[in-house]
């Protein structure tokens, strides 16, 4: 039981951290515009990313599909370990590494805690 708990609260500060920032990525707004930018990155990326993720997290909440929500856990955690190397490579702050090393954390911790209907079962 209180492993349930520990993903549901992981898995849904996840989902709500991915899906506000693939909004604002999708949304283009002009601060995450601007650090895309100063990262050195397309802002069309903006788009490909903040899709990325709104699906991401669809596959993640929905039951089943195992194999799926592998895929984007996958994409969550090389999606956040690239913000957190491309702030490194940029001489950013600590402030910018916040919310990307949060979002690796309960990446990681809603992964490690799924239940046993939510992982790939193996032959």
């Amino acid at each position: 039981m209180k492993n349930k708990i520990i993903y549901w609260i992981a898995t849904a500060w996840l989902s709500l951290g991915m899906v506000s920032t693939g909004i604002v990525q999708l949304m283009q707004m002009k601060e995450e515009a601007d650090m895309f930018a100063h990262l050195g990155y397309p802002a069309y990326l903006m788009i490909i990313l903040g899709v990325w993720k709104l699906l991401g997290v669809i596959s993640v909440l929905v039951p089943k599909y195992p194999l799926i929500k592998e895929w984007a856990y996958a994409g969550f955690f090389f999606t956040m370990s690239g913000a957190v190397f491309s702030h490194f490579a940029a001489g950013d702050g600590a402030k910018e590494y916040f919310g990307p090393v949060l979002l690796l954390a309960l990446t990681a911790v809603s992964w490690y805690f799924r239940p046993a209907d939510r992982k790939i079962v193996s032959v």
